[in-house]
């Protein structure tokens, strides 16, 4: 097997990037068309200065058939040269595959350092009701991502402590990969590039993290706030897809079998998973405790009380193993053989973990 990577064209961060959007648009395509979120409709495009020679369509809320139809018929009827995505995960995935399947170039402008989605070369389609149908990878990687650090810090912390939690499985996750020589998202194993890459994306969250979070509550842009953007968007984008995927991405699959859990952001999702593989791989207890005291700090979930879990019986808890354990899960490139029931243990091992380390103010029943 060969080792595989893949990198955006150009990554572009800074405060006021997005002024960068229209110079892009001309190198790449020179008839552009920018598929904006709700918000960024709403809220960003009135205050960023873009030229309105720039078309704007409003992107309708799913990922699916239905809404990449509607955007494929403007692409053609227009002579749109450039797709450009702008906003969170959905947006930026529309934009992807419409870009890939009308072979023209995309620009992705996060307008959150939510997830690592921005720089991959995947996306994820939905029905028009919500539902996971598939995964859809591009034929290439973005040609542009643009990130605008002030439109970043602007946005609700809430998303870059999200994007925090699901950067922080890149690390463990390539590990494990590596560990085993398990197959990468681009269908090879990882590289030497992308595996350091994982490793520094682990070392600036534990360096900047707190720094950063609170400077996104004070809407500053401060050197912290800018190295875990890059950490959340850049490094994590690459280390996941070009390192491969493991148990604290397929744990956050499990745990979206439970209904309680679909109000919390990917990332809140991703963190426990983090937490709860260590337990399920028997990683060194300063590893462990290294990790749970990050997610502690910055706000992330620790227990599956954190999560809307609190009475959560043990039957449940295995649905949600029992899905993390599906054959094409990635929790099969950890080391050893992986079962519902060593990952239902090691979920309870996690929270009880976590549930004795919260104040006693704090203290909140979880599965029984």
């Amino acid at each position: 097997m060969y080792t595989k990577a893949a990198f955006p064209g150009k990554y572009i961060q800074g405060a006021g990037a997005l002024s960068e959007l229209p110079t892009l648009i001309d190198l790449f395509g020179g008839r552009g068309l920018i598929l904006a979120s709700p918000t960024t409709h709403h809220i960003i495009l009135p205050k960023s200065g873009l030229p309105d020679s720039i078309p704007v369509e409003k992107f309708n809320g799913e990922c699916c058939e239905r809404e990449l139809s509607r955007l494929a018929a403007i692409v053609e009827e227009k002579h749109i040269g450039v797709l450009v995505g702008m906003g969170g995960g959905k947006t930026i995935d529309t934009a992807k595959i419409a870009a890939d399947r009308a072979n023209i170039p995309v620009i992705i402008v996060p307008t959150i350092a939510a997830t690592d989605a921005p720089c991959s070369g995947c996306a994820v389609l939905y029905s028009a009701e919500g539902v996971f149908e598939s995964v859809y990878y591009q034929k290439s990687n973005p040609a542009v991502v643009l990130v605008d650090v002030a439109v970043i810090a602007a946005a609700p912390v809430r998303f870059l402590v999200s994007g925090m939690g699901d950067a922080l499985a890149t690390w463990f996750e390539a590990k494990s990969c590596g560990r085993t020589q398990s197959k990468n998202e681009c269908g090879g194993l990882g590289t030497m590039t992308s595996l350091h890459l994982a490793g520094l994306c682990y070392n600036t969250l534990l360096k900047y993290g707190a720094e950063a979070k609170t400077a996104c509550e004070n809407k500053v842009v401060t050197p912290a706030l800018e190295h875990i953007v890059e950490a959340n968007i850049l490094l994590s984008g690459i280390g996941f897809e070009s390192s491969g995927l493991a148990a604290a991405h397929s744990i956050h699959n499990g745990l979206t079998a439970l209904a309680e859990t679909h109000r919390f952001y990917h990332g809140e999702k991703v963190a426990f998973g983090v937490l709860a593989g260590l337990q399920l791989t028997g990683a060194p207890p300063e590893e462990m405790l290294k990790a749970l005291a990050f997610c502690e700090e910055v706000g992330l979930p620790t227990t599956l009380s954190d999560l809307g879990l609190a009475e959560c019986d043990h039957a449940r808890l295995m649905t949600a193993a029992e899905k993390a354990c599906a054959p094409t899960e990635g929790i099969h490139h950890e080391a050893g053989k992986i079962t519902p029931e060593k990952v239902l243990h090691a979920m309870i091992a996690a929270d009880a973990i976590g549930r004795s380390r919260k104040p006693a103010n704090g203290y909140s029943h979880s599965c029984k």
